[in-house]
């Protein structure tokens, strides 16, 4: 299914998701110091999934109100408590528990989520969030400078 023109901005935000969370895996393989990967951890939060959330927590979820919503927001409280943790004691595990947590997280969204609210939402309730996304940009691509993954 072609996703809504709409949510599009929400899927590419999980694309360059996916892409972070093959970094932390990348440099988990190549044995990269834990506190050296949750700086890019944390990079990638301040930049670009913390105001991801709050653009689904904003402008997306308060359409729908039942546990499809609900398992998401629990996600979002979950990766953010993962994410504090990270910061203060980085260690592989938890940057694995991370990466895996952040990953079923995205893929949940782009195969459970999205697909119901573009059934369930109206033509102008989709428009009405894509019109809030798009008064509310931030950047598709970081840049971080310690390409650990390479």
């Amino acid at each position: 299914m072609k996703r809504n023109p709409n949510i599009v901005p929400l899927s590419k935000d999980h694309h360059f998701g996916l892409l972070h969370v093959w970094k932390i895996r990348q440099g988990l393989k190549k044995e990269i110091a834990p506190a050296r990967i949750a700086q890019y951890v944390v990079f990638h939060w301040e930049h670009e999934q913390k105001a991801h959330f709050e653009e689904e927590e904003k402008y997306l979820f308060p359409y729908i109100t039942n546990k499809l919503i609900d398992q998401a927001l629990e996600e979002h409280h979950l990766l953010r408590d993962l994410i504090a943790q990270i910061t203060t004691q980085p260690t592989a595990a938890l940057l694995e528990e991370y990466a895996t947590r952040f990953n079923d997280h995205i893929r949940y969204e782009e195969r459970v989520l999205f697909p119901y609210m573009e059934e369930n939402l109206s033509e102008e309730q989709l428009t009405e969030i894509g019109k809030n996304l798009s008064a509310d940009p931030h950047a598709e691509e970081e840049s971080y400078s310690d390409e650990f993954w390479q």
